[in-house]
């Protein structure tokens, strides 16, 4: 190839420059090439055949090249990849050289026979056949060398997986070779400092708490608004630089990366006063692989907490954030378990710092009711009929209207007429009821955890939809007023667990997520931070329909009290509710038997999109 290079180097330059170089024009006259020059368009189509055939023999000598510069550590010769290979290189040498003999003999005809050598046709005819023969060589050898290719990096996939695990594995000194390996080690400043907009090296989280955002890019506008806002409070005060949050983004190498993904991502970082890679293909397959099966990411975004180490000491903070902000930290599980050891079940929980008039109200001793649903009759005769009842008994009282879990449209049109006929107060704010309900499933899925790690793991008996192991749902029919027996380690003989009984808040919890997910009205009233009464909506509506029968206890005992007494009549056996949740209840293993029947509770797959 090299030999025929320089003749066909010599003969093309030549025919190029001819017209214009005084060099080439008489190095043609010398070689009595000047003649066949003057008559281009006749020898150009010859010539194009050469040009051809020599393009598909380099492209087949460049594929031979670059099977020689195989990794073969991670191939072999022995690979079924490599040794089809192997069997079609030497056909391809062979095809070559008969190629490099045929245009050079085009070459040598043209030279040593001039003019009259180019009315032969026989020999164009060869130079097309060889050309396509070649063509067909490389093909298959592209192919071939493809295939190679996927099986080594297949293999540095696992490899780079592999040390990754290790990673995890090892005590370090401070966080950089974790950070580095999930942040692409080359790149010197791969992040972007979300408030300054500047890149900016891992060395700044350099032995700090750091919080990764794990997401895709559809995190929710509520959802990313929120977390903002407790990232902004924190530090803007005493926890300041403390912890650092850092997003790591996991998106799908299975879909293209287009202008409009890469839009949505650039829009949602510019709104993240954080760290966040400046560009998403640097996180590598293996860092990818490892967050979807060492952390279980599937869709919900998650806050995987690293100690100044780099060693995870929580695989998800989020219900942490969601519940407690910034008190949570350092956001480890036994700062968790402490801070439920404090709580108890009253209002302020329940709202937290959502709305401040409430909080101000529960401080001026007023009663406070809180309602969910989106019947809107019975909105209407639930709000006049208390309204009515507080006027008579002369209690000052409060209303919110807090939506459902997924504040779409049905629940807007609710608050509109709301608004319009002045029932009761409202969050006009959808991120507000939006945060409100996922501190309810941050509380159940956290109290969750801490009981399954005690091994007192519990379950209503509520028809109860729960994500599986998998992400998906899980459904469990039972009795809603009673525990559930789950198959303890003792020879298989059921276990009754007492943790439901004894946690006020996961079973308040559990029951508002219940009648929201059964798509039942719910009220409830507190006066005070303790004293607090809720239930289902229709029956708490009935009876105080039947406020007559009962109003005379109210002025002996009170009004919450009274209520209270007033309900017993209405507590059901019933199977008559539901637990629909989205993220992941893997705590839930083991077979869950009703404690009233004895049965084994059904358990089925929802896979749940936007309803509305």
């Amino acid at each position: 190839m090299a030999a025929f290079a320089v003749n066909y180097g010599h003969f093309g330059l030549t025919m190029q420059l001819h017209p214009t170089n005084p060099l080439a024009k008489a190095i043609a006259v010398l070689k009595q090439l000047h003649d066949i020059f003057e008559h281009t368009d006749i020898i150009k189509p010859r010539f194009d055949a050469v040009n051809n055939l020599v393009k598909a023999m380099l492209d087949v000598t460049w594929c031979i090249i670059e099977f020689n510069e195989l990794q073969l550590e991670y191939l072999g010769t022995e690979s079924p990849e490599m040794k089809v290979a192997l069997t079609h290189i030497p056909t391809a040498v062979y095809w070559t050289i008969r190629s490099i003999i045929a245009c050079e003999s085009q070459i040598t005809g043209l030279i040593g026979i001039g003019r009259d050598y180019i009315s032969s046709t026989t020999e164009a005819w060869e130079l097309s056949s060889l050309a396509h023969k070649v063509n067909n060589i490389h093909g298959h050898l592209t192919k071939q060398l493809d295939q190679c290719r996927r099986h080594i990096e297949e293999k540095q996939y696992l490899e780079a997986y592999q040390a990754l695990v290790r990673l995890f594995e090892t005590v370090h000194i401070d966080n950089m070779k974790i950070l580095r390996a999930l942040f692409y080690s080359k790149d010197e400043h791969p992040l972007i400092d979300g408030t300054t907009k500047k890149r900016a090296s891992v060395d700044v989280l350099r032995r700090k708490i750091v919080m990764l955002f794990v997401s895709d890019i559809d995190i929710s506008q509520e959802e990313l608004f929120v977390l903002v806002q407790i990232f902004n409070d924190t530090h803007g005060g005493q926890l300041e630089r403390r912890y650092e949050i850092v997003w790591l983004p996991i998106i799908d190498r299975h879909h293209p990366w287009d202008s409009n993904k890469e839009q949505r991502y650039n829009r949602l970082a510019s709104n993240m006063p954080w760290y966040y890679p400046h560009n998403p293909s640097m996180i590598d397959p293996a860092v990818v692989r490892y967050v979807r099966q060492s952390w279980r990411f599937d869709k919900k975004p998650l806050l995987v907490v690293l100690d100044p180490q780099g060693k995870v000491v929580c695989p998800n903070a989020m219900h942490m954030m969601w519940i407690w902000g910034s008190l949570a930290f350092p956001f480890t599980s036994v700062r968790e378990e402490a801070l439920w050891k404090e709580e108890t079940w009253r209002l302020e929980l329940l709202v937290d710092e959502i709305d401040p008039a409430i909080i101000q109200a529960i401080q001026d001793e007023r009663f406070v009711c809180l309602y969910g649903g989106e019947d809107i009759n019975w909105i209407k005769q639930f709000t006049t009929l208390l309204r009515r009842i507080a006027q008579e008994v002369k209690i000052p009282l409060e209303m919110i209207y807090v939506g459902k879990s997924n504040p779409k449209e049905r629940v807007k049109k609710v608050m509109d007429s709301i608004a319009t006929e002045k029932l009761s107060g409202y969050w006009q704010d959808t991120s507000m009821v939006w945060f409100f309900w996922v501190r309810l499933e941050s509380m159940l899925h956290s109290k969750m955890q801490l009981h399954h790690d005690k091994r007192l793991s519990t379950f209503p008996g509520h028809n109860a939809i729960v994500p599986s192991h998998q992400g998906h749902g899980g459904l469990f029919t039972g009795n809603p007023d009673h525990g559930a027996i789950v198959p303890g380690q003792n020879n298989g003989n059921p276990q009754v667990l007492n943790g439901l009984e004894n946690d006020k808040i996961l079973i308040e919890v559990m029951s508002l997520l219940s009648y929201d997910s059964g798509g039942h009205p719910w009220a409830v009233l507190s006066h005070g931070s303790l004293d607090m009464v809720r239930f289902d909506g229709r029956k708490l509506l009935e009876c105080l329909g039947q406020f007559a029968t009962w109003k005379d206890t109210v002025e002996s005992e009170g009004f919450l009290p009274a209520l209270r007494g007033a309900l017993e009549p209405y507590h059901t056996h019933e199977h008559c509710t539901r637990l629909i949740l989205p993220g992941d209840a893997g705590r839930i293993k083991e077979r869950v038997v009703c404690a009233e029947c004895k049965k084994p509770m059904e358990k089925f797959v929802l896979y749940q999109c936007c309803n509305d």
